[in-house]
C-alpha cells in the first residue's frame, strides 16, 4: 500500500476543547467517548447556548487526523481489511490519505435519502452499475454524527439510526437493488428535555447523559464571554494562545486508546458495579456493561491500569441516569437517585 497526503484545503479555526468553561461533565463525557467509540456516544440535555455544539466540534478537532483510503466516500480504515466497503476490497490496490475525523450535522428535516444516501434506478437498470450517492451516515463514518434536538427528531429517522447503530452497517434498498457500507461513528445528541421526552429505545443506545447548565455564578459567565470574544475577533491568536493545552490534551487522549486493552476491571469491582444498577433497578445488563467500559476507559486517561471504585464512582450518574425506571413515589432527578445510590452501595 503506498501512502500520501491530501491536499489540505484551509480550515476554520475551531475553539479550542481546553479553553472550554466549565462543563465538566460533558468534556470528561466527550473523551471517554472518544477513548473508546464502541461505547455507544453521549446523549447531552440542557440549556440552549451552553456551548454544546462547540465542544463536539472542538474534540473532533482535537484528535489526529485517520488515515482512510484515498477516494473512498465512507473514508474505509485501510489498517482494517474486514471493514473495508465493498469497492475498497476490490481495488487492486489502496492508497491511505491523511483526512480529519468528521463531524456530521444530521438536520431535523432530514429526509431518508439524505440520511442513508440514495440509489440511481435508472442508470443502475440501464448501465447495470450501482450508482450511489452517499448520505450522511456515508460522511459520519468513523467520526462523530451530531443530531441537536434530537429528542424532536421523527419516528423512522430513530428506527433507522437504532438499526445503523447496532450492526455498524448502512443498507439502502431501492426496487431489488441494494448496497451496504460500514457506517460506525460516536452519535452525539443534544436538546432540551422540556421540549419533548426521547424515545426510550434511543436513549438507551447512548453510552453515556449528561446535564448542562447555564453557570449561574458570575466570574464563570465573565470568563466565558471573555474567551469567546477573544476568539470571535482574532482566532488565529486564541488558538495558538491555547496550543500547550490542547497538545497536552491530546497527547493524553492518544496515551489512554493505547493503554486502553490493557486496563483491567478486578472481579470485586464488577461485583460493585452489578449492586449498584441491581440497587437503582436499571433495566437489562447494559447499565453493567455501559459502566464497566466507561469506568476502563476513565482509568486509561487517568494513566490506570485498574478500574477502582473511585472511576465507578466519577462516571456512575453519565453511565446511569438515563437508564432508570420512573419512580412514581420518588419524583427526585435521576442524578440525585444515583448519588444516593452511591451513597448507600458504594459510600466513599
Amino acid at each position: 500500500m503506498q501512502s500520501r497526503r491530501a491536499a489540505k484545503p484551509a480550515a476554520r479555526p475551531v475553539f479550542p476543547f481546553s479553553a472550554i468553561v466549565g462543563q465538566d461533565e460533558m468534556k470528561l463525557a466527550l473523551l471517554i467517548a472518544a477513548v473508546d467509540p464502541a461505547l455507544g456516544g453521549v446523549l447531552v440535555f440542557g440549556d440552549r447556548g451552553t456551548g454544546k455544539s462547540t465542544t463536539v466540534r472542538a474534540l473532533a478537532a482535537l484528535l489526529p487526523p485517520m488515515q482512510a483510503v484515498a477516494s473512498c466516500p465512507f473514508a474505509c480504515d485501510p489498517a482494517r481489511p474486514a471493514q473495508l466497503c465493498e469497492a475498497c476490497r476490490a481495488a487492486p490496490r489502496r492508497v491511505a490519505v491523511s483526512v480529519p475525523v468528521p463531524v456530521v450535522d444530521l438536520p431535523l428535516g432530514a429526509t431518508e435519502d439524505r440520511v442513508t444516501g440514495a440509489l440511481d434506478i435508472e442508470r443502475a437498470l440501464a448501465e447495470g452499475v450501482k450508482a450511489f450517492d452517499p448520505g450522511l451516515l456515508a460522511r459520519a463514518h468513523r467520526g462523530f454524527l451530531y443530531i441537536d434536538e434530537v429528542n424532536l427528531l421523527e419516528d423512522h429517522l430513530v428506527d433507522l439510526l437504532l438499526d445503523v447503530a447496532a450492526s455498524g452497517e448502512n443498507v439502502v434498498e431501492r426496487e431489488g437493488i441494494s448496497i451496504r457500507h460500514p457506517a460506525r461513528f460516536v452519535l452525539i445528541g443534544s436538546g432540551n428535555p422540556e421540549e419533548g421526552e426521547l424515545r426510550p429505545q434511543l436513549t438507551d443506545r447512548f453510552g453515556l447523559a449528561v446535564e448542562v447548565r447555564t453557570p449561574q455564578d458570575l466570574p464563570t459567565r465573565i470568563e466565558v464571554v471573555k474567551r469567546r470574544d477573544s476568539f470571535d475577533r482574532d482566532p488565529k491568536r486564541f488558538c495558538a494562545g491555547w496550543a500547550k493545552e490542547e497538545a497536552a490534551t491530546r497527547k493524553r487522549l492518544l496515551a489512554a486508546r493505547r493503554l486502553l486493552p490493557k486496563v483491567k476491571v478486578p472481579e470485586a469491582t464488577l461485583e460493585a458495579a452489578t449492586r449498584l444498577c441491581l440497587a437503582l433497578g436499571t433495566d437489562g445488563l447494559r447499565g453493567e456493561l455501559t459502566l464497566m467500559r466507561a469506568a476502563r476507559a476513565l482509568a486509561a486517561l487517568d494513566g490506570d491500569r485498574e478500574v477502582t471504585l473511585t472511576h465507578l464512582r466519577r462516571i456512575a450518574s453519565p453511565a446511569l441516569r438515563h437508564r432508570l425506571r420512573r419512580d412514581p413515589l420518588d419524583e427526585s432527578v435521576a442524578a440525585t437517585r444515583v448519588e444516593r445510590a452511591l451513597a448507600e452501595v458504594l459510600p466513599a
